[in-house]
């Protein structure tokens, strides 16, 4: 599939059927995930597979999302920060949410490419989560990822339209100047 098909295709999805996502296919979507840029080239990313039910409904009820407890896999998608900490302070923090940003990005189109729905879910209680887990505490979890097959009709909703989110040059000037500006001459020799 072309990548703008991907695109457009990718929804968040909020309801499964029982149906078994395939192992390779998951692990296909994690590979392509890995492709996208890192910080000095460092990748710290990190991917916890549950396929558990019981595991998965105690993540969805700590998500306070029930609809997760459907899924039939859970991809939480994490980070250990401490490497670009020492490298880039501070920054390293940001190159890290950045990053992993990126690559929950691509790793949801990758598995929409391969006709697996799934939905970014960002709201969750990180200790309840870690020692549900047995997660580390250094380790930052980036995204709760639930997926699988949709038992839903697959609707897109609405998105904004390009011009209502571009600024040029400068914050909320919401016209493009012109390439080539006109002299006083010019403007004086155009309105004679």
């Amino acid at each position: 599939m072309d990548i703008d098909k991907v695109i457009e295709k990718r929804i968040s999805i909020r309801g499964f059927k029982k149906k078994k996502v395939p192992f390779g296919k998951v692990l296909d979507a994690i590979s392509s995930a890995l492709q996208g840029p890192f910080a000095g080239n460092f990748n710290n990313l990190k991917f916890l597979i549950i396929e558990s039910p019981d595991t998965i409904k105690q993540i969805s009820k700590n998500c306070q999302q029930t609809w997760i407890s459907e899924s039939p896999l859970i991809i939480l998608v994490c980070t250990d920060d401490s490497h670009l900490e020492r490298i880039y302070g501070e920054r390293g923090r940001v190159y890290s949410r950045q990053q992993a940003g990126a690559a929950i990005s691509t790793l949801q189109l990758k598995l929409t490419d391969l006709n697996i729905d799934s939905c970014w879910v960002g709201s969750y209680s990180d200790d309840l989560l870690k020692q549900v887990l047995e997660i580390p505490q250094h380790i930052q979890i980036e995204a709760v990822i639930p997926a699988g097959y949709s038992s839903k009709e697959r609707t897109k909703p609405k998105k904004k339209e390009l011009e209502t989110v571009l600024y040029w040059e400068t914050w909320e000037n919401d016209k493009r100047p012109a390439i080539f500006k006109e002299t006083p001459e010019e403007k004086a020799l155009r309105s004679e």
